[in-house]
């Protein structure tokens, strides 16, 4: 923390030798720095919570695709849950600097860290005791230095945990790093201080020597100054979450209609601002508006968010000379961020755990008995046994004729012999519920490193013009949007027939055909969801329906007295890379 209290009485300076006895012997190792146990204890506190604070933010910005210095420790950093640690650890640490700052003052040891010791670096000299003077400076610097930076942490931690992106993440992250480097300079200056026992000392516990400052109990007090400050922090996070309340209506609203049926005009709308996804303009934000009804049978839910184009282009086809190719290679990878339509997703949790109910576990390999993510990125899963619901609307795949797939989150599956062999994507604990599903694509799987030559298509259309008036305009530009009325898939059986050479020589170099076939709709505990969605005024609008009870282990029931939490992610023609928020919203049904 700052410059030992030398607690060993004087060295003689009379000159004289004095023979070595076992008291002299002992009087020397007393002399060695020593530090009081209050600094000890909080300078561990410090340290152990800001080395797990550093490497679980940095696996979770070992996440992003721009991340340099974190990918290249990605190999070292933990994996799994780590959001929990990062925010518990951010909370310790806020607890340690705060009671430091107690300790000083109720300890009369502010001298410690006095500014008026940084002057020390400007004065010459080449004595033993200048220099070791000079590198006290640079340790007052550092101390304050590092406090500097941890108030920005914190700062932007916390709007991070609000919602706040763009900038603030590259304040975060930077100043994550400053604090990387930080570790190594501060033990480096405090070895040039005083040596290898400078270091030692902070295992090497002594008291004060004030007997007046020790009747004062600075660590005692610190901890009761500390340990309230952060439970008050983490009693307001709680108590001011947001409540979406869902009201009892007589009759529920027409879907059809959107926002615009009366019956959404007493809802109380609750926003959430959702950050750190791919596209959306370049800033990977958008606010979710969200609003939820019920009547006696079903329950309702509007959503409403940003999104400056509308995207159907969900990995399709161009034909060139040597045959067909998929527009985004990165399908081979499970992380398209280009050629991919928009999405939405809804999760309802029985916890609200860090992390989308304590779901969201990053890493190369967070399950080590099973296959790695294609991506990197992680997997959902659950570790308690319990399922998540969640709703997924995918705009290409039967979205906007009117379904939302009713999936879960839950325990990771046994792996199948296929994608242990990488022949299929596992996904750990993220599936559709049980029943068919109402599309496929139009290609085969092919794992990473696939899809950097010709593929051949599983259909062709039945007549090619008829699906190129159905893109619409095509442009190319991963960021352009698409056709009013524009349908980026093929209905399998009136649109398609099996791929043939002969067909296939019918269609000319240049085409661009659907990379997703729909098929007889969905079936099973994956059916029940009903929905209606536009694009309009750079804003998606979706309102979405199901029973509310559905006897499903998969599905929360929307019953009055349950409490479940709420977590949304907006999708801009990527894959995964999905916006998110860290508080969950809590939902109130009446």
């Amino acid at each position: 923390m700052a410059d030992t209290l030398s607690l060993a009485p004087p060295p003689s300076d009379d000159g004289n030798a004095v023979p070595e006895s076992k008291s002299t012997s002992n009087a020397r190792a007393d002399r060695r720095p020593r530090s009081d146990t209050g600094t000890i204890v909080i300078h561990w506190i410090v340290a152990i919570a800001m080395i797990a604070s550093l490497i679980t933010g940095l696996r979770i910005s070992a996440d992003a695709p721009i991340a340099r210095t974190a990918k290249f420790l990605a190999p070292f950093l933990p994996q799994g849950e780590v959001w929990t640690v990062h925010f518990v650890a951010g909370l310790s640490l806020f607890f340690g600097i705060t009671a430091y700052l107690v300790y000083l003052v109720r300890g009369r040891l502010t001298e410690r860290n006095s500014p008026s010791r940084m002057r020390a670096v400007l004065v010459g000299g080449g004595s033993k005791a200048a220099r070791k003077a000079r590198w006290g400076g640079i340790n007052v610097g550092l101390h304050w230095l590092i406090y500097a930076v941890t108030l920005i942490l914190t700062g932007t931690g916390v709007a991070l945990y609000l919602g706040y992106g763009g900038w603030v993440v590259w304040l975060h992250a930077t100043c994550a790093l400053v604090s990387l480097g930080y570790i190594v300079v501060h033990t480096l200056a405090h070895f040039m201080y005083g040596g290898l026992w400078q270091l030692l000392r902070l295992f090497r516990p002594a008291p004060l020597v004030d007997g007046t400052v020790r009747r004062r109990r600075p660590l005692l007090a610190a901890a009761a100054l500390g340990i309230p400050v952060v439970g008050g922090l983490a009693w307001a996070d709680v108590a001011g979450r947001s409540t979406l309340v869902v009201d009892k209506v007589s009759a529920g609203p027409d879907v059809s209609k959107l926002l615009d049926d009366p019956v959404w005009r007493t809802a109380r709308p609750v926003s959430v601002r959702t950050m750190q996804g791919s596209n959306f303009g370049g800033t990977g934000e958008t606010t979710v508006e969200i609003r939820a009804v019920r009547d006696d049978a079903n329950v309702y839910f509007a959503f409403r968010w940003w999104d400056p184009s509308q995207s159907l282009k969900r990995v399709p086809l161009i034909k060139k000379e040597d045959g067909w190719h998929l527009l985004d290679v990165n399908a081979a990878r499970a992380d398209v961020t280009a050629y991919y339509e928009d999405k939405f997703a809804v999760i309802f949790s029985r916890s609200d755990a860090f992390g989308s109910g304590g779901s969201t576990h990053l890493g190369a390999k967070p399950l080590p008995d099973a296959p790695a993510p294609l991506n990197g990125r992680g997997y959902h899963y659950t570790t308690d046994g319990s399922y998540i619901d969640m709703w997924q609307w995918k705009s290409g795949r039967g979205g906007m004729l009117g379904v939302v797939e009713d999936m879960h989150i839950g325990p990771p599956t046994d792996p199948t012999a296929a994608e242990r062999a990488v022949q299929g994507r596992y996904q750990a604990g993220y599936w559709g519920d049980p029943g068919t599903s109402a599309y496929r694509y139009n290609f085969r799987f092919e794992g990473p490193g696939g899809y950097t030559g010709s593929v051949e298509p599983l259909r062709l259309p039945k007549d090619w013009r008829v699906t190129k008036t159905k893109l619409g305009t095509v442009d190319l530009d991963p960021d352009a949007g698409v056709s009013e009325g524009a349908a980026w898939w093929m209905v399998e059986k009136s649109d398609t027939v099996p791929y043939s050479r002969d067909v296939d020589a019918e269609i000319p170099v240049g085409t661009v055909i659907p990379g997703v076939l729909l098929t007889d709709g969905y079936t099973g505990d994956r059916a029940g969801i009903s929905a209606a969605a536009h694009w309009a005024d750079d804003h998606w609008t979706l309102v979405a329906s199901r029973k509310i009870a559905t006897g499903s282990k998969y599905d929360v029931d929307f019953l009055p007295g349950n409490l479940f939490y709420l977590y949304v992610s907006a999708f801009d023609h990527t894959q995964t890379r999905h916006t998110r928020h860290m508080r969950p919203v809590e939902v109130l049904m009446r």
